[in-house]
């Protein structure tokens, strides 16, 4: 993909524009089913250096959040080891920025903690290890995220598959014990 982006920028514009366009139809679909709520994901954007994300990705990714801005649901905007591209992404169009697990939440540029939630970020792996470890984990996010205008608790990527069900019911049990309940609001 990288290649292609510098070999053939025409080509892979064209083929993000179709994939953007593919997407946005897609989760229009589902925010008009109910879902009361979007994310724009992408695992493989924090291979790219700035500059490549702002001249070949970045205006695909603007062009799925204003194909759904009018929904008037929440949009979120994660990518995977992309702390470098945080501030371009912030500004793509989405209302919360989600953060891997490789980057703390204090460490998220202040100006984007300052003007719009964050969600994430607790490592899939803690979910591999034992209920003890789980909820020291899930407190420490919930404590980083406290500080800030807002927090979504999530995992900092995908559940990885060999997670086994019972250790995702307590990581969701210790959101609900020690986490703030959600007070509505934008």
């Amino acid at each position: 993909t990288k290649a292609m982006i510098i070999r053939e920028p025409e080509l892979f514009s064209a083929l993000l524009g179709r994939l953007a366009d593919l997407a946005a139809t897609f989760l229009r679909v589902q925010i008009l089913a109910g879902a009361s709520a979007m994310q724009l994901f992408d695992s493989w954007v924090g291979a790219l250096p700035a500059r490549l994300y702002r001249e070949h990705v970045l205006p695909h990714s603007e062009r799925v959040f204003a194909q759904v801005a009018d929904l008037g649901v929440p949009r979120v905007h994660f990518g995977v080891g992309a702390n470098h591209l945080a501030e371009d992404m912030a500004g793509a169009g989405c209302d919360v920025l989600g953060v891997d697990f490789r980057v703390d939440l204090d460490d998220v540029d202040p100006g984007i903690r300052a003007r719009m939630p964050l969600q994430g970020n607790l490592d899939p792996a803690v979910l591999l290890t034992d209920e003890a470890t789980i909820e020291a984990e899930v407190r420490r996010v919930l404590t980083a995220g406290r500080g800030l205008r807002g927090h979504v608790f999530n995992l900092g990527h995908g559940v990885l598959p060999d997670t086994p069900a019972d250790n995702v019911t307590a990581a969701v049990r210790a959101v609900q014990e020690f986490g703030e309940p959600f007070q509505g609001g934008s």
